[in-house]
């Protein structure tokens, strides 16, 4: 019998079961089940599953980050000790508390001692006194007799600020100076890297501004109890606001205001409908630190002074102006960085004896003894570079993340390891998707895989558009002029192309007769004739836009090669200003216009650090193959892939040939060098690299010990996501220990192993996120869905309501969709009650009232009312049966009589109107309905479902096209690449297993396995091991409210009442659902896929008790 591993990862948690089984033999038996968790703090579990990326690492970065700012500006400070130590500048109280034998440049005893006081005596009293004398000509009134007769004074700590004015003019002692320089590297200010400037709207101007209050009117309060007040400003500009809390004390007072101002087109401001000047206003927060930034700069440019003698003279006109945080708070770097140059060179101008070159060789020696590169760089220059540049202002660069960039599958590189003399092989890493290389290679994919259709029957017309070779390559060119393509502008290039005399008008009439009868075959709405917008040549559309600035511009200057050079000049220099540089330079080397050229592209954002899925050298193999037309040259395609074709072509024997390669180039008829273009990227592969597969190593693993050295080996953050990552490691942990318990170790042990990867494993952050939301929407209906039918239980005209019956809260649900999706006219209050939790009764019964006599039957266009629903009179219909096709989903079901359910048996919708037309159905003793014709259904299917574009395209099917099946097929192939590439190299077998995956790797669907837990009767075993979890609820409340008695089964079910039911799942109270999970997993095989799709649903002849005898049962383990 075959040993069969079946596993079910989720975010923190692997279920496991294994299992023997002969399914020819219908013999099996279980061997052993679990669950391993994972503990995981919950807010970094619901974080990941709600698509937020943090890391789990995230505070613990933040608080690393903080020290290592500390640590560095430590280090500047010892280093600037060490050279002013040598100067002689330091005070001697200062000096004498520092180290400099040992701990070089540290305080002794972690002392932290002032060098502006020498025991609470401030000793900088000569530049005090001469500020005093200054503050008493502008400010006298600051100077008084206080009461113990002493004259009042101002602060000390205003002196730095002083002296930061004076020596931009005057000779300062060595000591001032000292204090001076210490003083600049405690706030360096803030460094922008390239790219970093905020995205500004040009339509809207937003400004922090600090303005008075001249007034402020209040009105009367309204319902909420609210006043709105009228604040008037300084500058004219009137506030409009509301507050509970008396603002009159606001008079006279200034305020920090973020003020938003709209504008217009060319720049002037937007007026309302009153002729008023639209601004909105609002309070400053943490994240508005960017605005005030700006307006401190604002403030200091438009004075045209330093930031030292800004602030002193502020200080002069203002003694009460708070200084930190206000101000001054956060400023570009370069303001501090050419205040200090201006102070060293003009010290270093008047006392040029204190800065001699022997002293700068002595200090040069004393940061890099054993540096001697360094100190003769250094020596060629001056102390000013060794102040500003080396110490206070050096910015180290960025910490290359290049590891982290993931490899190609496809290259690598051969090198000589020095210590061992051993030929190795290092991958190379994947391209960045700005590279002009992968943004051709990317438009040539997705070109290949376009496909043009006709929205009502889906029959592809591709050929109808692209009639020749040439339409082929005029598109390629029209994409490669492209940033972005959507369904319309596609469309819209096509109408063009097809009548290129075609006027403005006629065309903006034909283009919309198109958009509503054709579509591509990537991501459409139907419902709103909208697509998603892809990406082309985005790196070329922008060079070409940017260069269009750019004066005297040669003609045809933008060759690929020069696109390469610029595209690498611009995603590779992150400095702002190595960047002008590097463009100067670029502009000279072109002989372009240096001018333009800068200002053009010095504010180019760069690139986002986004990679491909192969390297540049791959790429570069491939692109030959891929291109076709004027565009292919065979003289382009490498050598050695040259010799492969012209071998192949031939016949000749070539050991590096596979079979299989031979078989595909006969297959395609690839026996001339001319044939050798237009590849898709599949073929490409198979020609250069001589397989399709991304793995380049398939390896198998004999041992628990071949395990356990992979897991060693493992490079922790090798995945990126961490969350992954652990659950990997993990998986592998349990298969090891699960490996070591039930065979000892033996070799081949595993013959299959079965996977369901948890969802939110599978999707990216988008995904996630948009998942997260679609789940909370879900269940918010389904608790709606719940009180309603609660609610419609006490109304006695509406029989057999069923709160807690599954199929009844589907019944209500596919009937609230189809009323919803069939009119466009919903009444404000009514889309209010729809969205929320627990509407309250009287709302209830409006939306009652409001849904009742709307839905019909898709099939006879009767009415089926609200009262009748519940009654075996209706049942939920799949449109395609799922005996035909297995979809289980809501766009997938309708409601109709049961009688007409019955006669339709397995047939789709528009077959059964075929067929059927006209005939006349009974439905009750009373009363028949009469089948639509294929016309009437057509317009009640078009009016009705207009809204719900998914549902239309079922019920106006006439077969179920080949591209469904193969989706249910891939769906079930799905899984993540990293962990079933791993779990191959246990399984895979001695012959015919050379793929990415091994054959024995057997991926589930989420799908797949809750239909067979529902078919196996896995749910009533799962009922039955908690409920009495449920019992004891109703023994600790005293009510029976958490059990309900089922008819059918004859027996209390675990029940969660509705008002403690939003979040809870029953399946989640208990980590053994993970093992009943995998047991399914374990036991499901790929037959079961077709099992499902062909055989085991229940055929729709049957009625309700012959599909519960259908059922296979399972007693509880």
């Amino acid at each position: 019998m075959k040993h069969i591993l079946g596993l079910d990862l989720g975010s923190n948690s692997i279920g496991w079961a294994f299992v023997q089984q002969d399914f020819e033999n219908k013999q099996g038996k279980i061997i052993a089940t679990g669950s391993r968790i994972i503990p995981m703090d919950q807010g970094i579990l619901g974080d990941f599953e709600r698509g937020n990326t943090v890391s789990q690492t995230a505070e613990r970065t933040t608080y690393r980050s903080m020290r290592r700012l500390r640590e560095r500006h430590l280090l500047r400070r010892e280093r600037l000790h060490r050279v002013l130590h040598l100067l002689g500048f330091l005070p001697p109280h200062y000096d004498a508390q520092i180290d400099f034998t040992k701990r070089y440049g540290k305080f002794i005893d972690n002392a932290e001692p002032k060098i502006a006081y020498n025991n609470g005596n401030f000793i900088f009293m000569n530049s005090f006194n001469e500020m005093v004398e200054d503050f008493k000509k502008h400010q006298p009134q600051l100077f008084y007799k206080k009461s113990n007769g002493e004259e009042s004074r101002i602060p000390y700590d205003w002196t730095i600020y002083y002296l930061r004015k004076k020596a931009l003019s005057q000779k300062i002692t060595q000591q001032e100076l000292a204090w001076l320089i210490l003083h600049f590297n405690q706030k360096r200010g803030y460094y922008q890297l390239r790219g970093e400037e905020e995205t500004e709207n040009p339509n809207k101007e937003v400004a922090f501004h600090s303005l008075k209050v001249v007034d402020v009117e209040a009105e009367a309060p309204n319902k909420k109890g609210e006043i709105w007040y009228t604040i008037r400003l300084e500058n004219g500009w009137i506030y409009r606001r509301t507050s509970k809390n008396p603002l009159d004390d606001w008079k006279g007072k200034t305020r920090d205001f973020i003020v938003t101002t709209d504008l217009n087109d060319d720049g002037t401001i937007k007026l309302d409908k009153e002729g008023k000047e639209k601004r909105s206003f609002r309070a400053p927060d943490e994240n508005d630190w960017n605005l005030l930034k700006k307006k401190t700069e604002h403030d200091i440019d438009f004075s045209g002074k330093p930031v030292g003698t800004y602030i002193y003279d502020h200080l002069l006109q203002n003694p009460n102006q708070k200084i930190k945080g206000k101000l001054v708070r956060t400023i570009e770097r370069k303001y501090y960085k050419d205040e200090l140059k201006a102070i060293l060179a003009k010290q270093i101008a008047l006392q040029p004896e204190l800065f001699t070159e022997t002293l700068l060789a002595d200090c040069i020696r004393e940061l890099y003894r054993k540096n001697e590169t360094q100190q003769q760089n250094l020596l060629s220059k001056d102390f000013l570079h060794l102040f500003v540049e080396d110490i206070i202002f050096y910015q180290r660069p960025l910490c290359s993340k290049k590891s982290t960039i993931a490899n190609c599958t496809l290259e690598k590189r051969s090198y000589i390891d020095k210590e061992t003399n051993e030929r190795k092989d290092a991958p190379i890493k994947v391209c960045a998707k700005s590279n002009p290389y992968y943004q051709e290679f990317r438009v040539l994919q997705w070109l290949q895989n376009l496909r043009i259709y006709e929205i009502e029957t889906d029959r592809e017309v591709t050929a109808e558009f692209i009639e020749t070779p040439q339409d082929y390559e005029a598109l390629f060119n029209f994409l490669m002029s492209q940033k972005e393509i959507d369904n319309e502008g596609l469309l819209k290039y096509f109408l063009f192309a097809k009548n290129p005399q075609i006027k403005d008008k006629a065309a903006k009439s034909e283009l919309k007769k198109w958009l509503t009868t054709y579509r591509w075959n990537y991501v459409y709405d139907a419902a709103d004739n909208s697509s998603k917008k892809y990406p082309m040549n985005e790196t070329g559309y922008e060079l070409q836009r940017y260069l269009q600035k750019v004066e005297g511009l040669p003609a045809n200057f933008l060759t690929f090669d020069i696109t390469y050079q610029l595209w690498h000049l611009l995603y590779s220099v992150k400095d702002k200003v190595e960047f002008e540089k590097a463009l100067k330079k670029f502009a000279k080397k072109k002989q372009l216009d240096k001018t333009s050229f800068v200002d053009s592209f010095k504010n180019f954002k760069p690139y986002p650090n986004e990679y491909g899925s192969f390297s540049e050298k791959a790429i570069k193999k491939l692109l030959p193959l891929m291109r076709f037309g004027n565009h292919w040259d065979f003289n382009r395609i490498d050598v050695s892939t040259q010799k492969r074709i012209d071998d192949l072509i031939n016949g000749v024997a070539n050991e590096d040939i596979r079979t299989i390669i031979r078989e595909k180039a006969e297959k395609y008829q690839l026996n001339s060098e001319t044939c050798f273009q237009d590849l898709p990227l599949w073929l490409a592969q198979y020609v250069v690299y001589n397989r399709h597969a991304e793995a380049t190593d398939i390896e198998k693993w004999t041992s628990v010990s071949d395990l356990e050295a992979y897991l060693e080996d493992f490079k922790q953050h090798s995945l990126r996501n961490p969350i992954v990552e652990q659950v990997v490691t993990e998986t592998l942990r349990v298969v090891r220990d699960i490996w070591q318990q039930y065979s000892g170790g033996q070799a081949n042990f595993f013959d299959e192993i079965h996977i369901e990867l948890g969802r939110e494993l599978k999707k990216t952050a988008e995904e996630r996120k948009q998942l997260s939301d679609k789940n909370q929407e879900n269940e918010n209906t389904n608790l709606r869905i719940k009180k309603l039918l609660a609610e419609l239980k006490e109304d006695a005209s509406i029989q057999n309501v069923r709160p807690y019956s599954l199929v009844q809260q589907e019944l209500l649900k596919i009937y609230e969709e189809g009323v919803f999706s069939s009119t466009d006219e919903i009444e404000e209050d009514i889309q209010k009650i729809r969205k929320k939790v627990e509407p309250t009764p009287p709302e209830i019964q409006r939306y009652k009232l409001w849904l009742e006599q709307k839905y019909k039957s898709p099939y006879t266009g009767e009415v089926i009312s609200l009262t009748k629903l519940f009654t075996e009179e209706y049942e939920i219909e799949h449109i395609i049966p799922q005996s035909r096709y297995y979809d289980d989903s809501l766009s997938n079901k309708v409601i109709c009589e049961s009688a007409v359910n019955k006669l339709k048996t397995n047939q789709l919708g528009l077959e059964f109107i075929q067929n059927h037309h006209g005939e006349k159905v009974r439905i009750t003793a009373n009363k028949e309905v009469t089948i639509f014709t294929e016309e009437q259904y057509k317009e009640f299917v078009k009016k009705h479902y207009a809204n719900n574009s998914a549902k239309q395209q079922k019920l106006l099917l006439n077969e179920i096209p080949e591209k469904m099946v193969a989706r249910q097929l891939n769906d079930t192939r799905y899984i993540s690449k990293c962990i079933s590439e791993i779990l191959s190299k246990i399984v895979r077998s001695d012959e015919k297993d050379e793929g990415v995956n091994s054959k024995n790797i057997i991926p589930c669907t989420g799908k797949i396995t809750t239909a067979l837990k529902q078919d196996w009767g896995l749910n009533d075993v799962w009922n039955e091991l908690i409920l009495p979890r449920f019992e004891r609820m109703n023994q600790l409340t005293q009510t029976q409210l958490f059990t309900s008695y089922n008819d059918r089964l004859q027996k209390n079910l675990p029940t969660v009442p509705i008002e403690y039911s939003q979040g809870f799942q029953k399946k989640r109270i208990d980590h053994r659902h993970h093992a009943m999970d995998a047991l399914v997993i374990a036991c499901a095989t790929r037959e079961h896929i077709n099992y499902m799709n062909n055989q085991h649903a229940l055929d729709k002849s049957k009625d309700k008790k012959e599909k519960q005898q259908s059922r296979i049962d399972l007693h509880p383990l």
